[in-house]
C-alpha cells in the first residue's frame, strides 16, 4: 500500500535580506517557510528511530541558515532555493512550500508565493 504521509514545518521564521529596492537590501525582513513534504513514516512509526524518518529539526536548521545568509530579491527565486535544499540534500520526493512575506503590501497582511516539487 502506498502512503501518503506528510511532515509539515510550519511558521518557521527567518529574517534576511530580501527585497528588490535599494532600502530593502540595507535591512533584515522576516519571511515565513510552511511546508509539506511527502514522506512515508510507517518505518520509523514502527522503529521510533529518528535515522528511519525525516529529521524535521535538521532540514529547519539547514533553511535558517541559508535563508539567514542569502539575499534575494524575489521571494519565488528564495523559495525555489529552499525546496531544492529539501529535495535533494535530505531526499524528499515531493514538497510543497509557502514562503510569506509578511507586509510586503500596505494594507496587506501577507504576500506570499505556494509551490510545489518533486515527482511524489
Amino acid at each position: 500500500m502506498e502512503h501518503r504521509d506528510k511532515i509539515l514545518i510550519e511558521g518557521l521564521e527567518v529574517r534576511t535580506v530580501i527585497g528588490i529596492y535599494d532600502w530593502e537590501r540595507e535591512i533584515r525582513q522576516t519571511v515565513r517557510l510552511d511546508m509539506e513534504i511527502v514522506w512515508d513514516v510507517s518505518k520509523a512509526a514502527a522503529s521510533d528511530a529518528i535515522e528511519d524518518t525525516l529529521d524535521y529539526k535538521a532540514v529547519a536548521k539547514r533553511l535558517i541558515s541559508f535563508i539567514e545568509g542569502s539575499s534575494f530579491g524575489l521571494i519565488e527565486s528564495l523559495a525555489e532555493s529552499c525546496a531544492k535544499i529539501v529535495i535533494e540534500e535530505f531526499g524528499a520526493p515531493w514538497l510543497r512550500l509557502k514562503l510569506s512575506k509578511p507586509g510586503a503590501v500596505r494594507g496587506s497582511e501577507n504576500v506570499a508565493v505556494v509551490i510545489e516539487r518533486g515527482t511524489a
